[in-house]
Order: C-alpha cells, then structure tokens, then sequence
C-alpha cells in the first residue's frame, strides 16, 4: 500500500440536474482538487469518475460516484479494492444538515446523522473508520423537509460564499493528505471559536 496515496471520494447525484444542488457540495469541492492538480476526471473502475494528481508528497485519487447519493458504498468500496487501500486512506466529502452553512467539521469514524451516502459507505466497508469532510450546508428554513432542501440549488445569498468554502474544503483535504486528520482539525475547528 502506497502511504502517500489516499482516495477523496465526492458525494453527490449524477447528471447535470443536480449539479448545484446542496447534496454535490462533496462533488464541487473534489473538481476543485480536481482543477488544482489540471487533473481531468475520466471514466474510471467502480461506476465513478476519477482523477489523479499530487499535492506536493500526497498522491490523490479524486471520485465521483455514478451512483446515486445512497449507493455511494459499492463505488467507494471497488476503488479502495483496486487501488489496494484500506478505510484508514479514505476520506469522503459531503454535505452535512447539522452543520451551519460555511462551516467545516472534519472526523473519523462515527454514526452517519441520518446521511444515507455515508450509511451505504460504512455498509459496504463494513466499517465507519474513514475520515469525513462535513460541510455545513444548515438545517432547512420552516418546515421544509430535510430531502426536498438538499436537493435544492444554493439560495443566492449563499452563492457568493460557496466558492470560498468549496476553497477552504480542498484545502482541508489537502491538509488532511499533508499532515493528518489532527492538523487539520486544529486548524479548521479552532478558527470559529
């Protein structure tokens, strides 16, 4: 097993539907690693694109599934087992309801929050052990249902900072890849308090 290759896998609906929708936050921000390495995402194994760069030491491998949200465990399981990886080497990027908007939360491990993509994951690994990148996309206004507000476009006002907290995302992952889950917590958890 490569030490410096690690598999960032974005969550989100295919197609161009759901493109902006909340629930691709994970999507959005693996282009943009994407876009940082001039890596482009071909057809690639387990029903995902993929795209691979470096980041200084770390070799990344950047996935979206092709799958829908809560079928992400197959595609992500068939890219650990091709690229001979284990859960510990996985980190996955996704929109999280219980976090405001703008706000990063990064873990390992856990319960799922009621996020079917991560369930199907932690299934498929048989195992919860993979490094989160929880993006806070915040509760729906009213009573909205929760499933109908993420798959629902950014509200305008939270388009004009999405590009920095699709920025600031990537370069938690790239911490993540660079210095491990503790340094980017430290970063990334104390900046707001």
């Amino acid at each position: 097993m490569d030490s410096n290759l690690w598999l960032v896998v974005g969550l989100g609906n295919p197609g161009p539907g759901y493109a902006g929708n909340r629930h691709n936050i994970g999507q959005m921000v693996v282009s943009e690693l994407a876009s940082r390495m001039s890596a482009p995402f071909k057809s690639g194994r387990g029903n995902s694109l993929v795209a691979e760069g470096r980041i200084d030491d770390a070799r990344l491998v950047l996935a979206k599934p092709l799958s829908f949200m809560n079928l992400s465990g197959g595609p992500t399981s068939s890219l650990l087992m091709y690229y001979k990886l284990d859960a510990s080497r996985l980190i996955v990027v996704h929109d999280e309801l219980d976090i405001p908007f703008d706000t990063l939360r990064l873990k390992i491990g856990g319960g799922n929050g009621g996020h079917n993509g991560i369930r199907d994951i932690a299934a498929a690994l048989g195992t919860p052990d993979f490094i989160r990148v929880r993006v806070g996309i915040g509760r729906p206004p009213g009573r909205q249902d929760a499933a109908s507000f993420v798959l629902k476009d950014f509200a305008s006002a939270e388009r004009a900072s999405l590009p920095s907290l699709i920025s600031e995302a990537a370069d938690a992952v790239e911490l993540i890849a660079a210095q491990g889950l503790t340094a980017a917590q430290l970063k990334y958890h104390t900046k707001s308090e």
